[in-house]
């Protein structure tokens, strides 16, 4: 006789609830391993560094663009003042000791201090800077009041009394050097400067003489490294 066919069996119903579980568990080990890639990728740096690093890239900025300005600043100015210092040095030639030249006319004496007057003028309201630009800057400021004092004394002593010229005359001299060697300090920063920043030197001297205690250009060719 034939025998019956097995009976088919229905697979065991699949519970819901388990569906979910598995799609929290997948979740939460996301989760668990998102923490440790943020916690890698995140800046270390509190707000505060990264506040200041933030001030200090703006002030590195600021001080490239400084740098290039007061370098062609500097450079107008000593073009501007070079005849000055020429005249200047015809009338009271440099060094210690040495005998006064031909005096200048009061005429052109008027002239040295209108120009002179005009450079302390483009240094009288500087703008925001580091450490580094003020000091250039700052030595060229007082360079140029300083040769426009040197202007006024050899004015004085072109009027004074001919038994106490001689003296003025020196001084007026002796002011002038001074300034001179007071640019050189300013010029010899702004070379510097302009090296830190990858430009290169740049020599932006007055005309001096040695007795004047003048720092000169280096022997680095202009713009070179």
């Amino acid at each position: 006789m034939p025998r019956p066919a097995p009976k088919k069996t229905s697979p065991p119903p699949r519970k819901a609830g388990l569906h979910w579980v598995w799609i929290v568990v997948a979740f939460a080990a996301g989760a668990l391993l998102a923490g440790p890639i943020g916690a890698a990728t995140a800046d270390p740096r509190s707000d505060t560094q990264q506040k200041i690093d933030e001030l200090r890239a703006a002030d590195a900025r600021r001080d490239a663009q400084q740098i290039v300005a007061l370098t062609e600043q500097a450079r107008q100015v000593r073009d501007t003042l070079a005849p000055v210092l020429d005249g200047f040095a015809a009338a009271v030639p440099p060094g210690k000791g040495a005998a006064p030249g031909q005096e200048a006319t009061a005429v052109t004496v008027a002239g040295w201090r209108t120009t002179t007057q005009k450079a302390v003028e483009q240094f009288a309201d500087p703008p925001s800077a580091g450490t580094g630009v003020n000091i250039a800057r700052s030595g060229f400021a007082t360079a140029v009041r300083g040769l426009d004092q040197a202007v006024v004394a050899y004015a004085q002593a072109l009027q004074a009394p001919a038994e106490t010229r001689p003296g003025l005359v020196a001084l007026a001299g002796q002011l002038r050097d001074v300034a001179v060697a007071t640019w050189a300090v300013g010029g010899t920063q702004l070379d510097q400067l302009n090296v830190d920043a990858g430009h290169g030197h740049a020599h932006v001297f007055l005309p001096a003489v040695p007795g004047q205690g003048a720092m000169t250009a280096d022997g680095a060719p202009e713009g070179g490294k």
